[in-house]
Formats: structure tokens, sequence, C-alpha cells
């Protein structure tokens, strides 16, 4: 378990095992993966193995899960790779709330790995994604979803300026400058998805946080979608964009100073190629796919940012700049990134 993570007491552990029909577990292993806020142990039985999750604070509504349960048991009625639900007691319900708690069991997947970056990964990926908006277009449920989304956010406005307006150790303005840049390009990217018709655009169930280390893979095919958390209702273009952007950021240098401006063009063609062979998508919505990836972008980094002056472990002030590098090279090369993808359509 990470230093400072959550974790299962044993009594709590005993408690929440006795909610459920499952042989007797002869081993129990941490699983270090994901928001360290959110605990996981691998429940290894005599003839199954489970995964068992305890949500983080904040994501713990029950409606919200259930919503959730729905979607996943939809999908896996479908055929569609996703992890199998365990009922507690009777067999209805597999949302199980405890005190101020609440837990999740599934069926644990065996033998996934993580994205390689591979072609044929990397078109799966798209193609998964888009076979889950085709199977979902029609999906009703009685639970309320989330709605919120990265595009046009007041939320993501406020933390901008809550950054803006926070102490600046060099008192040079630094941030405030960064800050006010970063709204600068979000407005406008914004404003240009707007005017594409964004609004008019028809909603359905997506994913909302299509991303590598949320799926696993095996033989370079997805054998798992992972953490529905944040589904919610949004026109399909958002979970596409963030998939596009997910899967061609180009990181991995230990200082986010250092990560390059652009993203890896042959990995967003790939990505997108696999959407489109099952889904079509108008031209609108083609080319609201770069302003989409420049909001996403900023939105994933200033929340954290705003909230504790850090994205993860790196130091929020040399994180921004770098977004702000890699939103300016999308806005730059927007042209050419278009005419790629077109090209597969």
């Amino acid at each position: 378990m990470p230093r400072g993570g959550a974790h299962f007491g044993t009594q709590e552990l005993i408690k929440v095992l006795s909610c459920y029909d499952i042989d007797p577990v002869v081993d129990v292993k941490p699983l270090s993966t994901g928001n360290r806020k959110a605990p996981k142990l691998i429940l290894i039985c005599e003839n199954d193995k489970y995964l068992l999750k305890r949500r983080s604070p904040g994501k713990d509504d029950l409606y919200r899960v259930a919503f959730a349960h729905a979607v996943q048991e939809y999908l896996y009625q479908k055929k569609y790779p996703v992890c199998s639900l365990v009922p507690t007691h009777g067999g209805k319900v597999t949302v199980l709330g405890l005190k101020d708690k609440t837990y999740e069991l599934f069926g644990y997947v065996d033998g996934g790995v993580r994205y390689d970056g591979s072609r044929e990964a990397t078109f799966d990926a798209g193609r998964k994604l888009a076979l889950m908006h085709k199977l979902l277009a029609d999906f009703v449920s009685g639970f309320k979803p989330l709605r919120g989304i990265f595009h046009d956010s007041t939320l993501v406005r406020r933390h901008l300026k809550s950054i803006g307006q926070s102490s600046d150790s060099n008192g040079n303005g630094r941030l405030m400058k960064l800050s006010d840049e970063l709204m600068i390009i979000y407005n406008k990217a914004s404003t240009r998805v707007n005017e594409l018709g964004f609004d008019s655009w028809a909603e359905q169930v997506i994913h909302g946080d299509w991303h590598p280390g949320n799926i696993l893979f095996k033989d370079k095919k997805i054998i798992a979608v992972l953490d529905f958390d944040s589904v919610r209702y949004a026109p399909p273009v958002i979970d596409l964009a963030n998939g596009l952007l997910q899967f061609s950021i180009v990181s991995g240098r230990p200082n986010p100073a250092e990560w390059p401006a652009y993203c890896d063009h042959n990995k967003l063609v790939r990505f997108f190629s696999g959407y489109t062979v099952i889904m079509s998508l108008e031209q609108n919505k083609v080319l609201s796919l770069v302003d989409l990836m420049i909001e996403t972008m900023i939105a994933e980094a200033v929340l954290p940012v705003a909230a504790t002056g850090y994205f993860e472990n790196l130091a929020g002030f040399d994180f921004l700049k770098m977004i702000r590098r890699k939103t300016k090279w999308l806005d730059k090369n927007r042209n050419k990134l278009y005419k790629a993808i077109r090209n597969k359509l």
C-alpha cells in the first residue's frame, strides 16, 4: 500500500466480507493502483478471485454508485469487457453501505496488462470506446447520473482564478500571469466549441474517464474496462476528446518542465481510426476535438493544483507551465491534426 494511503482495518474487512456469499478467503493482497484514498484488496478464495474496493470520501453517494453499477451491469449483459459485480446477501444489491463508508466487490480479471503504447492497443482503445458509446446510446436508468463536464465549466474558471490569487513565493506574480494566460486559452477553446453547436449535440451515458490507467489489455486487445466512478450524461465527443488526449500525450520525464509540447501524432490518429470504425462523426464534432482536448487538459490540471499547489507530486507552477506549452502546441498545430484525422474518415 502506498505510504499515506488509506487501508482496510482487520475488523472492517471481517464485517464487509460477512455481507457477501463467497467462499472463505485464503489470502489477501493489497492493490496499490489508482486513488490512494480508495483502498483495494485482491481476495483469493479457493476457486475464485475478487477485487474489494472502498470508495474514496466524496464519491460514495449511494445513488451515484448505483447508477455506475447499473451501467456496468448493462454492459456486462451485452458481453462488453467489464468486471462482474458481486451482489451482497440476497443477490439484488451490489452497493454495500456500512456506516459512512461504501464498498464494491468485483470479479477479478486475471492475465491483464497495462497499455503498452502499441499501434494495435491504441486502435483497440478507440474502437472499444466507440463500442461502449454504441451500446449505451439507448441506456436508461432510474438513478440520477452526473452531468458536469470539463467543457465551458464555471468550476474550472473558478479554480484558475483561485490559482492566480494564491501566494507567489517569488513575489513576481508568476502564478497570476500563468493562470490568466490559461484562462484566455480555455475561454477561446470553449467559445470555438460552442460556436460549432455543442449545446445542440445529443447526450447519452459516457465513461467520463477514458485513459490507459482504467483499461487492461491482453494480446493488445482490451479485456477489461475499469473505474466507472465518473460515468455521466454528456455528448460522446467529450469521451473521444479525452481519450485522444490521454492516449497521445507525451510525458515520461520526472520533471514536467522537460516534457515536450507535442503529442504523439501517430497514436492520436490510431485512436481516432479505431473509434470511427464503429461510430461516424459529423464534421462539426471533428472540428471540436482539438479545442475539447485543450479544455480537458487545463481542467484536469487546475483542480488538484488549486486544492494543493501540486499535481500529484509535481510542483503546480511547473506543471501548469507544461500545460500552457502543450495547449499552445495543440492550438498551433490544429490544422495539421485535423488533416491527419480527416484522411481516416
